[in-house]
This record gives C-alpha cells, structure tokens and sequence, in this order.
C-alpha cells in the first residue's frame, strides 16, 4: 500500500477474522479490531502488535456500529478499508426455530454488515477517500444446508447487497466484493473435525480433499482490498477447494 490505510475487521477476535487482519497488517494496514468478545479482541489486538486496535462492538446492534466508526475517526481518521466478517450460525431443527432465533441470524449477518457498509462508505464519500470493503459471504448463498436456514438466507442476502452496493458505491471509486468461504479450520468446524464420519462426508465433496486454513481466506480479502484488485467490484470470489464445481460426490 502507498500510503497507510486504516482498516477495520468484524468478528476479528479469533480464525477467519484474525486471520483477515493478520494478512492485512503485512500489507501494511493500520488495524483496527472489532469483536463482541471484548476480553478476546483485545487479546487479538495485542498479539497482532503494530499499534493495533481492538475494540468491544456487537455488529447485532446499529447504534454499538456507529458508535465504533465515531471513536475510530476522532481516535485514528477515516476508515478506507472495511472487512465486514462478523456472524453467527445458530443451527438447529428447522421446525423448531423460533422467529427471534431466525432474526438474530439476520441482525448480525445480514443488518450488521448492511449497517457497517453504509457507515463506512458515508466517511469514505465525505473524505474522497478510493475505499474497499469486503463482505464475508459463504457458498451457503449458494448450496444450502437445513440445520442453518436463517445462515443460508442471510449469506446469500449478502451477495446480492455486495452487488448492489458496488454499483452504488462506484462512482465513488469504492469497491464492494464479497468472499465465500467453504469448509474452513475454525471454532465452527471443531465438531466436524472430532468426527470422522463428518469429516469423510465433508472430504466427499471437497476436490482438494481438505479443509482451509483461516489464513487461505485471509490472504482473498487482502487481495480485494489491495490496489491489486483495483478493477474487480460486485463480485464473491469462493475459496472452496473446488466444492461450488461438483455434480456429484465421489
């Protein structure tokens, strides 16, 4: 990067996030770290070094989201790169999932990252600044999973405000993309990968035949974010080890 952007990461305490902000620290990013784990993001923080930031915020709720983006700009200045990663699951029966179980899912996912775009894009408008955001989608906002209605709904809500929002946001010469993680090393996957007979069925319809490392991920957002990807806007690049491509498990 030329010049030191001010970054912030969503849901950065641990696997996805963290790693998100470690690779965009290397590229020379000044970080600033959310979480709603505040015990845990200020850990992150410090482990990170380079002066950065963490900061308690529970994307669930817009006024914690605005509240963040005031301290960041008095504290450090305008934020140009945003990674919106935070979200929830909330798995169980679909029969037996109440409307407020669903409408959390969506609070966090859908209208946190909604409201945390806006936020971010407003300041990059009013600063001239060239900005990128990222949005954490998944390719459950393509292919589905039943346990997980409210996740698969609002992952693939997120791909479509992604393109939207690039086209809004283009004459401001800021880009949206999403990226769309498959099976991924996480805190999420942890039951999976204790089980062996899920594992064999994830490893089923996986090509590559294993799992990502949160870094993999990491390493495609500060890609979006980079001068590298200044012409790609509007799109969900999927690091899936191939899964998306397959008509049929061997």
């Amino acid at each position: 990067m030329a010049e030191t952007k001010i970054a912030v990461v969503t849901g950065a305490a641990q696997g996805i996030g963290y790693a998100c902000a470690e690779a965009l620290a290397e590229s020379g990013a000044k970080m600033v770290l959310s979480d709603i784990n505040e015990e845990g993001v200020l850990a992150a923080a410090e482990k990170l070094g380079s002066g950065t930031v963490g900061m308690a915020c529970d994307v669930g709720k817009p006024e914690q989201i605005n509240a963040m983006f005031d301290k960041i700009e008095a504290d450090i200045g305008p934020v140009s790169i945003l990674v919106n990663n935070a979200g929830i699951a909330n798995p169980g029966d679909f029969l037996e999932t109440t409307l407020e179980q669903f409408q959390s899912v969506i609070d966090v996912n859908l209208t946190g990252t909604f409201v945390a775009l806006q936020r971010a894009a407003k300041a990059m408008v009013a600063n001239k600044l060239e900005g990128a955001i990222v949005n954490m989608s998944s390719i459950n906002a393509q292919v589905a999973i039943p346990s997980i209605p409210a996740y698969c709904a609002s992952k693939g809500a997120v791909m479509q405000l992604t393109k939207a929002t690039a086209l809004a946001l283009a004459p401001h010469n800021i880009r949206v993309n999403a990226v769309g993680p498959g099976s991924v090393d996480t805190a999420m996957m942890a039951g999976v990968n204790a089980n062996p007979e899920a594992m064999a069925m994830v490893m089923s319809r996986t090509p590559m035949k294993r799992i990502a490392t949160p870094r993999e991920i990491g390493d495609v957002v500060a890609f979006l974010a980079s001068d590298k990807a200044s012409y790609v806007t509007g799109e969900t690049i999927y690091v899936d080890g191939g899964r998306l491509g397959m008509n049929y498990t061997c």
